[in-house]
């Protein structure tokens, strides 16, 4: 996945079954196109692709190990908790191109980009497909009116993935990523989803399991 911008958790190479010496040639190439097009990237490695001879795989790339993120579910059959974030959060659908353009800027900004990513970010977004009948729909909550934190719902058959949750450095710790979060499940669910996932960062997956969110499996990022 190639997105033209200099970040490296939105290019990503990943394989879901274990690597064989015989793929390393397809390793390196991999590696030289990220190199050649001057993009940072994250190689993911999913369960079933977890083997000591996938690691070795990658080591004999160049690449190391980085991080272990949860992947985790939840049951929308299943009623969460009660929660009561702040009544001075608003939550607006993204329906038309000017809300896209906002929701570009806060989740840029959310995630602490870096400054010189701003204009290829921005034409990466423009590709996003907006409106009640897209597959991606994206959110924006609002606090005392301020545009605050973002999320997008991806829907495929009757499950949802739930991605891009970002909140701008000053809204949070109050309730901004609860609220997104719990909208955007709401309308996986009355889209006839069953279930939803995500990837959990640190930050994020205590929250998560406040809406009954749980992991069942661990990918591993490696990175150059």
């Amino acid at each position: 996945m190639s997105t033209g911008v200099a970040v490296s958790d939105i290019n990503w190479a990943w394989n879901e079954e274990p690597l064989k010496k015989e793929d390393q040639a397809s390793v390196l190439e991999i590696r030289e196109y990220y190199k050649e097009k001057n993009l940072p990237f994250w190689w993911w490695v999913y369960p079933r692709g977890q083997s000591l001879e996938t690691i070795g795989v990658l080591r004999a790339a160049g690449l190391k190990y980085f991080a272990g993120v949860p992947g985790m579910a939840a049951d929308l059959h299943q009623s969460p908790g009660k929660f009561h974030p702040a009544d001075n959060i608003t939550i607006i659908p993204v329906e038309n191109r000017d809300d896209l353009m906002l929701w570009q800027n806060i989740s840029f900004d959310g995630f602490e980009m870096p400054p010189h990513a701003r204009t290829s970010y921005a034409a990466f977004v423009s590709s996003f497909e907006a409106g009640a009948q897209s597959s991606q729909r994206l959110f924006l909550a609002c606090m005392d009116g301020k545009p605050a934190a973002t999320s997008l719902l991806f829907i495929d058959q009757n499950t949802a993935g739930i991605y891009y949750v970002s909140t701008l450095p000053a809204f949070r710790n109050k309730g901004c990523g609860l609220k997104i979060t719990q909208a955007a499940m709401q309308s996986a669910r009355e889209a006839g989803c069953k279930n939803v996932i995500l990837q959990a960062t640190p930050m994020g997956e205590r929250l998560y399991r406040r809406l009954n969110f749980r992991p069942h499996c661990q990918a591993e990022i490696y990175t150059l």
